[in-house]
């Protein structure tokens, strides 16, 4: 397969779901317009449609997940797609079966598509190359996040919800706070948010825990750091609070997560800096009383709950999408 972007075929159709990144403004569009109808199910008595009746949809999770995880397996239930749930503690991959050959074994089960969790940066690639290789373009590949690189899904989820409260992308002041380095989420997030136009995006945290890239990527796009999170948070339209990723930091990178709180936590008296109709976001899980106080996560301006919502919606279209089942 000779490709630029290995998640399109020839025609530039998508046919895995590995990154944001290279997705252009339209297929993203594409993908959140095909969840709205799907949103709206969640109101409906029989939540059942048949776009993916007869396909079987494995589940990789290689990590540790609750709402990436379920939110896939209610999606694709609700396509009336067949549900396979791989454990890894008790599959081969524990006695050493390689991810590869774990892979075409589950290939032979007649497989429509893998959506995998990998604690390893680029473990979906592999598959959907590997995939490729062995002539299976067939079996469509969905990263569900991979290590600190990516987490796709994720990241349109996030633009959906911020699309159904502010409309217009390109009108908004968006502020990241957090640990943007060790994020996939904001990876997908900022890859996002350039792409469909928006015109100001903060990133607001310590020096430890903002990418060494930050001036790089400053000059691809509308980018601007902030240590201060009075200056980072002032008429924000969005605030989108990050998890602290301790599982993935080496060494010592903050004081304590006391301090942190202190200078980083989002507080109603640091989010009354942002506009008064500015939605709160965060991908969870939370830390309440480090990333975030409790009086904001439960407070009319967030929108965490929602979040998870829309995730369900917009995980059926990108799996009706590259399964070929239509709208």
């Amino acid at each position: 397969m000779h490709l630029t972007n290995p998640q399109l075929n020839d025609h530039g159709e998508l046919i895995h779901l590995l990154s944001l990144d290279g997705l252009s403004r339209e297929i993203i569009h594409d993908i959140l317009d095909r969840a709205v109808p799907f949103t709206a199910m969640a109101e409906c008595a029989v939540k059942k449609l048949p776009l993916l009746r007869g396909k079987s949809i494995f589940n990789l999770f290689f990590e540790n997940s609750t709402r990436t995880r379920t939110t896939f397996e209610i999606a694709a239930k609700r396509l009336s797609a067949d549900v396979i749930n791989l454990n890894i503690n008790t599959s081969s991959a524990a006695k050493g079966e390689t991810l590869l050959d774990t892979v075409d074994n589950l290939a032979a089960m007649q497989a429509d598509m893998f959506v995998v969790r990998h604690a390893s940066s680029g473990a979906p690639y592999l598959i959907a190359q590997h995939l490729a290789t062995t002539g299976r373009n067939h079996i469509h590949v969905v990263n569900a996040g991979d290590g600190s690189h990516s987490h796709p899904t994720q990241g349109l989820l996030d633009m959906y919800t911020i699309r159904h409260y502010k409309r217009d992308f390109t009108q908004l002041t968006v502020a990241l706070v957090g640990d943007i380095l060790h994020s996939r989420v904001a990876r997908s997030q900022l890859h996002a948010l350039v792409t469909l136009g928006v015109p100001e995006i903060r990133l607001v945290g310590p020096k430890t825990l903002l990418p060494a890239a930050a001036a790089r990527m400053i000059e691809k796009g509308p980018l601007r750091v902030c240590h201060d999170i009075t200056e980072g948070l002032k008429g924000a339209d969005v605030v989108m609070t990050l998890r602290l990723q301790n599982e993935r930091m080496q060494g010592a990178l903050l004081p304590s997560p006391q301090e942190y709180f202190k200078s980083y936590g989002l507080t109603p008296e640091k989010l009354a800096l942002a506009k008064p109709d500015a939605i709160v976001m965060h991908p969870g899980p939370m830390n309440r009383g480090i990333e975030i106080d409790s009086a904001v996560a439960d407070g009319k301006q967030a929108v965490i709950l929602p979040q998870v919502t829309f995730g369900i919606a917009v995980r059926m279209a990108v799996m009706s999408m590259l399964a070929g089942g239509g709208q």
